[in-house]
C-alpha cells in the first residue's frame, strides 16, 4: 500500500468517524453555553440511533433513497423533545443537572432497548439497507493530491457537521441570539435585568442539544453499525462532550477535539489495513480512544473556562 493510498484511507475513515462526535459536541455548547450542563448527550445520541434505524427500518420502501436524511431529521425531532426531560428537571424543577443528564442516559438506553423487544421480539433491530455511504464529492475529488485525501470515499454529512461548527460559531458569536444564550450562561442575572427570558433560553439551549444530539446518534448508526443495539452507542456521547471541554466550549474547537478522537476511533477500523498496525492487538486498538479522551481531559480540563453559571440553576430576584 502507497503513502498515498494509506493517507487518503486514514483521513476518509477519520473524517467519517469525527461526524457524529461533531454534531453532538456542538449540541452540548448549546446546552453548556446556556447554563445547563448536558451529562446526557449519550442518552441523545442512543435516542437518536434508535429512532433513526426505526424509521429507516419502517419507511424505506416509501421513500427509497431519501429514506436516510428524512430518518436524520425524524431523529433530531424526537430527541429534541425527550431532551426537553432534562430541560423540565434542571430548569424548571432546578434538580441537580448531572443527576439529571445520568438519568436520562440511563432512560434512553432502557426505553430503547424496551421498545427494540418489543418492536422486533430480539435485543436489536434488522440491518437497514438504506444507509449514508460513502462517495466521492464531485469536482472536489478532482483536485490533484488533495481531492483523493480529503475528498474521496467519504460522506456528504462528514462535511455538513463540518460546515456546521461554523455556522454555529457565527450564531454563537456573531448574532443577536447567540450572545443573549450566552449572557445567560455567564451572568443570568444580568441578563434578565436587561429583559431576556433566562428560562426559555435555557430551555432552547438544551433543545438544540436534544436536535443536534440526535442527528449525532442517527448518523453514527446510519453510517457504522446499520442497525441498533445495546452496543450500537458505547460511549461516543461521552467522548463529544469530551471534546466539547476539550474545546472549551467553542464550535470550532470542539470540532478540532471531535477530529482528533474521530482518529484515535478510525484506527481501531483501519489497522487491519495498515502494515505498521496490522500485528497490534485490536483490543489495544478499540481501548485507544477511550484512553485518549482521558489523557486529553487530564491535560486540557484545568486550562479550560467553563460558562460562569454553568450548572446553578436561576431563581428570579435571587442571587
Amino acid at each position: 500500500m502507497d503513502v498515498m493510498t494509506l493517507l487518503a484511507l486514514i483521513i476518509s475513515s477519520s473524517i467519517m468517524a469525527a461526524a457524529p462526535l461533531i454534531l453532538t459536541a456542538l449540541g452540548g455548547v448549546f446546552s453548556e453555553r446556556s447554563g445547563i450542563v448536558n451529562i446526557g448527550l449519550e442518552g441523545l445520541m442512543v435516542i437518536g440511533a434508535f429512532s433513526s434505524i426505526v424509521f429507516n427500518l419502517s419507511t424505506a420502501h416509501i421513500f427509497g433513497a431519501a429514506t436516510t436524511w428524512i430518518s436524520i431529521l425524524f431523529a433530531m425531532v424526537i430527541a429534541g423533545i425527550f431532551s426537553l426531560l432534562h430541560g423540565l428537571a434542571s430548569i424548571t424543577f432546578r434538580a441537580d443537572q448531572v443527576v439529571s443528564g445520568v438519568a436520562i442516559n440511563f432512560l434512553a438506553l432502557g426505553l430503547s432497548l424496551f421498545l427494540v423487544k418489543k418492536i422486533y421480539g430480539k435485543g436489536q433491530t434488522d440491518t437497514i439497507l438504506e444507509n449514508i455511504g460513502k462517495i466521492d464529492i464531485p469536482l472536489l475529488s478532482d483536485i490533484p493530491i488533495i481531492g483523493k485525501l480529503f475528498f474521496s470515499n467519504v460522506s456528504y454529512m462528514a462535511y455538513v457537521a463540518i460546515l456546521l461548527s461554523f455556522v454555529v460559531w457565527f450564531i454563537l458569536f456573531k448574532t443577536p441570539f447567540g450572545l443573549r444564550l450566552r449572557s445567560v450562561g455567564e451572568h443570568p442575572m444580568a441578563a434578565d435585568t436587561m429583559g431576556i427570558n433566562v428560562t426559555r433560553l435555557r430551555y432552547i439551549g438544551v433543545f438544540l442539544s436534544g436536535v443536534l444530539g440526535g442527528a449525532g446518534g442517527a448518523v453514527f448508526a446510519q453510517s457504522l453499525t446499520l442497525n441498533f443495539s445495546h452496543i450500537t452507542i458505547t460511549g461516543q456521547g461521552f467522548m463529544a462532550l469530551a471534546a466539547m471541554i476539550f474545546g472549551k466550549w467553542h464550535p470550532l474547537g470542539a470540532m478540532g477535539a471531535a477530529l482528533f478522537f474521530g482518529f484515535a476511533q478510525s484506527l481501531s477500523i483501519v489497522a487491519p489495513q495498515i502494515p505498521l498496525l496490522a500485528n497490534i492487538s485490536p483490543v489495544f486498538l478499540l481501548i485507544m480512544p477511550y484512553v485518549l479522551t482521558i489523557l486529553a481531559l487530564a491535560g486540557f480540563i484545568g486550562r479550560a473556562d467553563a460558562p460562569k453559571a454553568l450548572g446553578e440553576p436561576y431563581i428570579k430576584g435571587k442571587r
